[in-house]
């Protein structure tokens, strides 16, 4: 058996992040070989994280990548077990290869699709080693939940705390107004962009509750109509991107989010919400 110095499992120490003990044993078990070294340690880490695959993962960051140009618009949900590694600076860069990785994929990938895919920040590895050696390490499990990828120019936001997420794909206008109404999405959470996409079938029962209330406090039958599509606009407006003044009254001016971009000749297409943990 070859000889395993100090300075060996030091070096191996330092490329794994794993305990000392444990690379020494992976060294003698390949013979002095620390690339062998490092798949015996992949395959124990993997085997003890199997496991472990049962516990929860409550914790975690939603990630994003929105760009006018190239146009495109990505988001990817990685789950964990504890609030500080949410906060690890390698689960952050994980999430951000991720992400990049997604931008660059096709729409319909899974997330196990994605993690076959080469790391962008980890030359020769893919993101499931990346995942799994820095699991291994942490000792937490991690889940890749959601992916999504829009085909078009996009705005995103996603919160400092990692906690929710947005995309907004448009058609013109700039980058800035589009961010803004994604931290407006975000704070604001509607359904919808427009009224026209929502349920005919849920207006239809508003309507319906609203006239009841109306007949209850004893409003004249005639002018009931014209009170209900008074109402019927908090209902809109709860619901739907375009009628809601933005939440930055001080910059937008109370100004609906229809109304700005129409000013900055953008056409809202679609976006995407995200609440971590809330499919």
């Amino acid at each position: 058996m070859a000889e395993i110095t100090a300075a060996a499992v030091k070096s191996l120490r330092e490329r794994t992040g794993l305990p000392m003990m444990d690379c020494k044993r992976a060294l003698e078990q390949a013979g002095g070989d620390p690339e062998a070294a490092i798949e015996i340690l992949r395959k124990a880490g993997k085997k003890t994280m199997e496991k472990r695959s049962g516990r929860e993962t409550s914790f975690g960051r939603v990630f994003v990548k929105a760009s006018i140009a190239p146009p495109v618009g990505a988001m990817v949900e990685l789950r964990c077990e504890s609030a500080p590694v949410a906060n690890n600076e390698e689960f952050l860069q994980l999430g951000r290869d991720l992400v990049e990785r997604m931008a660059m994929e096709p729409a319909a990938i899974t997330p196990d699709d994605l993690l076959g895919r080469p790391s962008p920040s980890k030359p020769g590895q893919t993101l499931r080693e990346q995942l799994d050696d820095l699991s291994n390490r942490i000792r937490e499990v991690f889940r890749v939940t959601r992916v999504v990828r829009l085909d078009g120019p996009c705005g995103g936001y996603a919160h400092h705390s990692g906690t929710s997420g947005v995309l907004l794909q448009i058609d013109g206008g700039d980058g800035e107004l589009a961010k803004d109404i994604c931290m407006h999405i975000a704070a604001m959470r509607p359904l919808v962009v427009s009224r026209d996409q929502l349920d005919p079938a849920a207006i239809d029962k508003e309507r319906q509750i609203l006239s009841e209330q109306a007949r209850q406090e004893g409003k004249p039958e005639k002018i009931i109509a014209k009170m209900i599509e008074g109402r019927m606009k908090d209902f809109y407006a709860e619901r739907c991107l375009a009628e809601q003044p933005h939440v930055n009254k001080e910059k937008y001016h109370n100004e609906t989010v229809a109304k700005l971009s129409e000013k900055a000749g953008m056409k809202l297409v679609r976006f995407v919400l995200w609440e971590l943990g809330k499919e």
